[in-house]
């Protein structure tokens, strides 16, 4: 099989936070770019949505908060809060 190289233009906090996740799973960028471009030949299509909508608890300043909350309760200037079951009306 003859290897090809593919170029990508990607922000460097992208590409960091892209290595540092294929590191913590145990593959290197190239594998896991493999099975992603693998996966679109084999469905024929991007596997996972693509909308306009993106999912808030990702947004840049709901990480950010959260990433504070937690080293707020490592310093102990906080407590976590319990799970409260709520009933759907």
């Amino acid at each position: 099989m003859a290897i090809s190289t593919i170029e990508a233009h990607v922000d460097e906090m992208d590409k960091a936070r892209f290595n540092a996740f294929c590191s913590d799973i145990g593959i290197d960028t190239s594998s896991a770019l493999n099975l992603f471009i693998k996966t679109v030949i084999r469905e024929n299509r991007i596997p996972f949505a693509i909308s306009r909508e993106s999912d808030p608890f990702y947004s840049e300043v709901n990480q950010a908060y959260v990433l504070k909350s937690i080293q707020e309760l490592k310093e102990g200037k906080g407590k976590p809060h319990e799970l409260i079951e709520v009933e759907d009306d």
